[in-house]
């Protein structure tokens, strides 16, 4: 049995009506570890223990991290996570209840990610968050499920951080014979190493990471997402941290389903009716989660945000 489930495909009224198209949604926020990073994290944990890994070391602002810990705790092998400042007191306290061994370290997932790969020994597996072909196939099978339940959707819409995401969902729609499907790729300003990578035409790195959308803060998008972006269909869209952080609050009064601004990200183009929606009667939106942020920390961002700079 794969550690991910096979999470709920529903049609939203609410997205639907603000987006003037049949919303799809992919409910991966309902996933064990909170995150559709399951699939592709559990993936590579299977696989790497086959070939005799002894602990998994990763490094993460949050969701891939719990994903590393709770693959690690079904499977029966020691984890230990990297987080970068950054990462808020609950998914440390997530990560600990997972009993990862968690090491804080830099102001950014960057910084976290050298120390974690500088603690890689002979007998571990280093679990990257997003940038590895085991996580892309694993995330695929999200599109797999998709298609087994008839659904062909005229475009797709996700956030992209690093990219798994957004290379694992291509490769579904590659293998399901959905490959003339488009992605909007949503990220948040402040974050949009993907946005910056195509405006520039090559990927680069950001010099910081300032939105409130940590799970996000790659500031280089993945080779692989880039190259996507010469092969397939993809519009890229950032929103401001303030529409993320009001989507999720309209998703919890709409859907009684709370995300991270990552995710909200994505639910915000429906919300605001977003022109990248127009022409598309069937728009799926990968719910992908997020289970490091409170209700009460999104609001005290929104009242941060809603203040005049």
């Amino acid at each position: 049995m794969p550690l991910h489930i096979e999470t709920p495909l529903i049609e939203s009224p609410f997205l639907s009506h603000a987006g003037h198209c049949a919303a799809w949604l992919k409910l991966e926020a309902l996933q064990p570890p909170g995150s559709f990073k399951i699939r592709g994290v559990g993936a590579a944990c299977e696989e790497y223990l086959r070939r005799g890994a002894r602990r998994f070391v990763s490094s993460s602002g949050g969701n891939a991290g719990l994903a590393v810990a709770y693959a690690g705790r079904r499977l029966s092998v020691p984890v230990t996570v990297v987080v970068p400042e950054t990462a808020s007191a609950r998914a440390r306290e997530l990560l600990q209840l997972e009993a990862a061994q968690v090491i804080v370290h830099g102001a950014s997932w960057d910084e976290a990610n050298l120390l974690a790969l500088s603690i890689v020994g002979q007998s571990d597996a280093f679990i990257h968050p997003f940038d590895d072909p085991l996580l892309w196939s694993g995330h695929a099978t999200l599109v797999d499920e998709v298609a087994r339940a008839a659904l062909r959707p005229d475009a797709v819409v996700l956030s992209v951080g690093g990219g798994g995401l957004l290379c694992g969902v291509i490769e579904g729609l590659r293998r399901n014979a959905l490959g003339h499907v488009p992605v909007i790729a949503v990220e948040t300003t402040g974050s949009a190493s993907f946005n910056h990578a195509l405006r520039a035409g090559h990927p680069l790195e950001l010099e910081t990471i300032s939105s409130v959308a940590t799970s996000l803060g790659a500031k280089r998008v993945c080779d692989r997402a880039f190259q996507w972006s010469t092969e397939h269909a993809i519009d890229s869209v950032v929103v401001s941290d303030r529409s993320a952080l009001d989507a999720c609050e309209r998703f919890l009064a709409d859907h009684r389903l709370l995300v991270e601004p990552a995710c909200g990200a994505t639910l915000a183009l429906a919300y605001e009716g977003s022109a990248a929606l127009a022409g598309f009667a069937r728009v799926l939106f990968v719910v992908c989660g997020g289970a490091t942020a409170s209700i009460d920390q999104i609001r005290a961002w929104s009242a941060k945000a809603a203040q005049p700079v």
